[in-house]
């Protein structure tokens, strides 16, 4: 069966980096699956009255808004093309438009009809950190979050954190598609973070790992006085990891998220790509 990847851009008030284009071709070329690619633009009812009409001239404020966000999605929509057609892989795009607070839940809601959903990620970009939050929590869906900074090459190497707790496992189906094409896998466990179900976790689920033909092995490490994101991420790329796959922590209370710790670790600071599960 062919994996279907959705990717989520965001064009209002801060739009998607171009960067995103080819690593969300080579993130779909990873794990040969067809890419759709949605712009999110931004539609802003019409509140004004005749004196604010006057005063501030918002019709044509609101229009020029709408009309940038448009244009963005669409430099955004035509560099994804390009860069599908020069990769190889099948792409499909669409347009949609929300309101500005309802951005996140129509990519969230859209998101819901593929099988890993892709977010680009700069440190800066809350529009981007909005839709990733709501597909995260709202999708049903693996969210993968890909750093501006990051070149995406072959995730060859993954990594698991791993601490025994349902989303961590659910984390693991969710990267079925990324851990049968690794060459490597190393299910990495904090240990002095919180009390854990026994000594041997990790090196239980590498064992099952192995059993279905991968190749694994386990390593704990200890955080100390780091936040569990960044000893995550300082371990992975110290051990050439290419991609983290967590659990992520958190729920929402009507549309302000309430997150874990990891979980905010890793979108505070985000350094490789991670593709994080709930």
């Amino acid at each position: 069966m062919k994996l279907m990847a959705s990717l989520s851009l965001a064009t209002f008030p801060d739009a998607s980096s171009s960067k995103i284009a080819a690593n969300a071709v080579a993130v779909a070329k990873n794990i040969e699956a067809t890419l759709h690619a949605v712009a999110v633009n931004v539609d802003i009812p019409d509140v004004s009255n005749a004196l604010s009409s006057y005063l501030l001239d918002l019709p044509n404020k609101i229009r020029e808004v709408e009309a940038t966000s448009r244009k963005c999605g669409s430099v955004l929509l035509e560099a994804i093309t390009k860069e599908a057609a020069h990769g190889g892989v099948t792409l499909t795009t669409q347009e949609l438009t929300a309101a500005p607070a309802r951005m996140g839940d129509v990519a969230a809601n859209h998101s819901r009809y593929f099988d890993v959903c892709l977010v680009g990620w700069a440190p800066a970009n809350q529009t981007a950190r909005m839709i990733a939050e709501a597909i995260l929590f709202g999708s049903g869906r693996p969210t993968l979050l890909i750093p501006d900074s990051t070149d995406v090459g072959v995730l060859g190497h993954v990594v698991i954190a791993w601490d025994a707790s349902r989303v961590a496992a659910r984390a693991v189906a969710d990267a079925h598609a990324f851990l049968e094409r690794a060459s490597m896998i190393t299910v990495v466990t904090v240990t002095d973070e919180k009390p854990l179900p026994g000594q041997d976790i990790g090196e239980r689920l590498a064992q099952g790992l192995r059993t279905r033909g991968l190749v694994a092995e386990a390593a704990s490490i200890q955080a100390g006085d780091r936040s569990i994101g960044t000893a995550l991420q300082e371990h992975a790329l110290k051990i050439g990891g290419d991609l983290l796959v967590m659990g992520g922590y958190g729920h929402s209370r009507v549309r302000d998220f309430v997150l874990g710790g990891a979980t905010e670790g890793i979108l505070a600071d985000l350094r490789l790509p991670v593709l994080l599960s709930h």
